[in-house]
């Protein structure tokens, strides 16, 4: 696990974002941002780089879903590029 000040926590993220803390817990359940949980206390925390890329994905006006299935994708058939190689 990375240092602990690479983290906001859910208050803290979801200012970032402008959005409401149970939106961000909605998005960790569905999948769409994953929240790692803090070793003594279990509160979620999220990582700054991967609200930064979700923070550009909605300033550029997409939706993040859109966003994240795509580099997701790529990355995937990557993946799979090198393992033929």
């Amino acid at each position: 696990m990375a240092k602990l000040d690479e983290y906001l926590t859910v208050g803290d993220a979801a200012v970032l974002l402008g959005v409401s803390k149970d939106t961000l817990r909605r998005w960790d359940r569905a999948g769409k941002l994953k929240a790692r949980r803090h070793p003594i206390t279990a509160y979620r925390l999220y990582l700054k780089t991967e609200l930064e890329v979700m923070l550009r994905a909605l300033r550029a006006g997409k939706t993040f879903r859109r966003s994240f299935t795509a580099r997701l994708s790529a990355s995937i058939r990557s993946r799979k590029r090198d393992r033929r190689m």
